[in-house]
């Protein structure tokens, strides 16, 4: 028995939370978004009064119908008949809970004044009337309000069925009120469902893009932390052979000063701190088997590791033209690597995403950095769906950025895609072989 009470007590207190609370809160229609569809199809003049669009459909559609009821009635009570009818569906532009209230209210009053002049309730124009504020209330409100509204009016049906006057038209407001109620139902529960359905799809599509946005993230943490693998690399193999230098340098000079060795101690001591330090930071982001399918104690690749790269994709059946411009020099092992990178991703997008077309990589080495480009003519046959991919472009973006580079990615006009970056390489900076760049 304390659950049914739990239960009602419940129900008591969301009706009143729906219906009663603030229910003549001012809550004015939105107009349609920006984004919208109708709007985006308009030019941009008429797009500004597009938004309203709904408004004025729906006060011209309020329009004829208290036209058609002052018609039917005329004169005075024709005026009213068409105010009683015509207030609440505005209203419910505004107010749309004190709208149906409103309506209600008109119901019972002309049910119980009027009914000599077919006022009642199931009056066709006077139902409708109501109908259609119920049905722009359900649809601007919670769907559970839909299924109170319908109770209520019901028992409104009931009350005035058993105060009506005997010998007027209400004497089979029964069997009325059944089919009326039975419609007034069926087109509620349409409405609330297809509100949910637009709900549905609303949540589905934020969450969609929530989803989006949090795997771009992940595939830049993902590439930031390779990046960070490959740098624990590339920084721990020449902070060692500092450290090495350092402690050999005082034993190829005679009688090496005790400052010059202790400076020699320093910078070793300091090497190693930075090693240990260096180690302990970027260590953690190297997973047990970085590649399962290479010798992790491999060299990083460099722009030497190219034509081999190359070929392996000309086997898989992509067909590439490679180029190299300019005066091939040593660059800085992490320019080196971030390009062989770049160029790798994006022959494996080519591959992935353009089946049968072919592509072209220009390697130009010019004044001040690198310079890379990557182009694919369209596809002859359509790409297989590839889950998860499509980030790609994020993690060369990562790389680039990295090395204070450019990058532009962006489909070509034939069809195509290409991909061109430029990595600069300040006059002076250590070489990939170790070696002071010209």
């Amino acid at each position: 028995m304390r659950s049914e009470m739990r239960i009602a007590r419940g129900a008591l207190d969301r009706l009143r939370e729906d219906l009663f609370h603030d229910a003549f809160a001012f809550r004015p229609l939105p107009p349609l978004a920006a984004d919208h569809g109708l709007v985006r199809l308009l030019p941009r003049r008429a797009a500004r009064y597009a938004r309203w669009l709904p408004h004025a459909a729906f006060t011209a559609f309020t329009g004829m119908v208290m036209l058609v009821t002052f018609a039917e009635a005329g004169g005075l009570l024709g005026m009213l008949t068409a105010l009683f009818v015509g207030v609440p569906m505005l209203m419910t532009l505004f107010r749309p809970v004190g709208a149906w209230w409103l309506s209600a209210g008109v119901l019972l009053f002309t049910s119980l004044f009027f009914g000599g002049y077919a006022m009642g309730p199931w009056n066709p124009v006077t139902f409708l009337s109501h109908l259609v504020v119920m049905l722009v209330v359900t649809l601007r409100t919670r769907p559970r309000v839909a299924a109170e509204m319908w109770l209520l009016t019901g028992a409104l049906g009931v009350f005035i069925s058993v105060f009506a006057r005997a010998g007027s038209p209400y004497d089979t407001i029964g069997g009325d009120m059944a089919e009326m109620m039975l419609l007034a139902g069926v087109l509620l529960f349409a409405a609330a469902a297809g509100r949910g359905l637009r709900e549905s799809k609303q949540q589905v599509a934020a969450q969609a893009a929530v989803t989006e946005v949090e795997r771009s993230r992940r595939t830049v943490l993902e590439e930031r932390t390779t990046i960070a693998r490959e740098l624990h690399d590339v920084v721990a193999h020449h902070m060692s052979v500092v450290a090495i230098q350092a402690e050999a340098a005082p034993y190829r000079v005679e009688d090496t000063p005790p400052e010059l060795a202790a400076a020699f101690q320093t910078i070793r001591e300091n090497a190693v701190a930075a090693l240990t330090e260096l180690r302990r930071v970027l260590g953690v982001v190297r997973s047990e088997n970085p590649d399962a399918f290479a010798d992790p104690e491999a060299p990083q690749p460099t722009l030497e590791a190219l034509p081999g790269l190359i070929e392996n994709v000309r086997s898989a059946g992509l067909p590439v033209e490679h180029v190299t411009t300019g005066a091939v020099r040593p660059l800085p092992q992490g320019v080196e690597l971030s390009a062989y990178r770049i160029v790798q991703e994006a022959l494996s997008n080519v591959l992935r995403h353009a089946p049968g077309a072919g592509a072209r990589v220009e390697v130009s080495y010019v004044l001040g950095g690198l310079g890379l480009r990557v182009v694919n003519g369209a596809p002859n046959r359509l790409a297989k769906p590839s889950p998860g991919a499509g980030h790609g472009v994020l993690g060369m973006r990562e790389r680039v950025a990295m090395l204070g580079g450019e990058m532009t990615a962006e489909a070509t006009a034939e069809g195509g895609y290409e991909v061109a970056v430029f990595l600069p390489v300040a006059p002076g900076e250590q070489t990939a072989h170790g070696e002071a760049a010209a």
